[in-house]
């Protein structure tokens, strides 16, 4: 073979070797891309509530804030392992503190409603409650349709003044319905006869009413039945899942029902 054609055979040998070493070997296991870590929760979350929603969240004799929800929080709390504070707000206006970041979570017998899940992400319904009728021992109002007439007593920005809003042929029947800071002003106007009636959510009412034996009355008939939640800011959907997991797992372990018991006497837990 002619010299120049040995060289040219070298370099063309010396190509194919080459491009086989830079080709990578289909065979060769690809390491696995690592999962992205779950992003940190805070070292403190804020809670707020209304401070005068007994026995959900209130203050005792000391002025310590107490209450079935507030038990429930410091265990989610606990278990999540972050610092919980209870901050008391103006509860008519508690959209606006979750929005506003002065709060992280609405844990207080907060309503489960399709108007408020547009601005609300909210955990899985944790108790069932109803729009109970209040009315004072001797009253002559008997059931709804004796409403008629009256004036109807409230808590500004609570459930009840959506659930009555649903039933517009009583709630047009009413002479008036009077709105207030709590219900507990709303229950002292009841038993001064400046309301005749009060519309507020069960677990307060019958706690109110079970300490006042013959002073109240609860009527049969009620505004419906709705379900409680923990709401978080709609961005927050990492903490509003270890919430859920949280409150799942006492619910299965029994300490959901535990807290639940010491305040009601009974598991009511959902």
């Amino acid at each position: 073979m002619p010299a120049f054609s040995r060289r040219t055979l070298v370099v063309a040998l010396s190509a194919v070797v080459l491009a086989a070493c830079s080709k990578t070997d289909s065979s060769a296991p690809v390491a696995a891309a690592s999962a992205p870590a779950a992003p940190a929760l805070p070292a403190r979350i804020v809670v707020g509530l209304d401070d005068n929603f007994p026995p959900m969240g209130f203050r005792d004799e000391k002025g310590q804030l107490v209450g079935f929800d507030i038990d429930l929080a410091k265990e989610a709390a606990k278990r999540l392992g972050v610092e919980v504070e209870f901050k008391p707000i103006d509860w008519n206006a508690k959209e606006a503190e979750l929005s506003g970041k002065r709060v992280d979570a609405l844990w207080n017998g907060l309503t489960i409603t399709d108007e408020r899940k547009k601005n609300i992400a909210f955990s899985a319904p944790y108790m069932e409650n109803h729009q109970i009728i209040v009315v004072k021992g001797g009253s002559p109002i008997k059931t709804k349709a004796d409403l008629a007439g009256k004036l109807i007593g409230v808590q500004d920005g609570s459930s009840a003044v959506d659930a009555i809003g649903k039933d517009e042929a009583t709630a047009k029947s009413f002479k008036d319905m009077k709105k207030y800071g709590d219900n507990v002003t709303a229950l002292m106007d009841l038993s001064t006869g400046r309301v005749d009636a009060v519309v507020l959510d069960e677990v307060v009412g019958r706690y109110y009413t079970s300490k006042k034996p013959g002073e109240y009355v609860v009527l049969d008939d009620n505004f419906g039945t709705e379900e409680y939640g923990v709401g978080l800011r709609l961005e927050d959907k990492d903490l509003l899942a270890r919430v859920d997991k949280a409150m799942a797992d006492m619910k299965a372990d029994g300490s959901a029902a535990k807290i639940s018991e010491q305040w009601f006497g009974k598991n009511i837990v959902k």
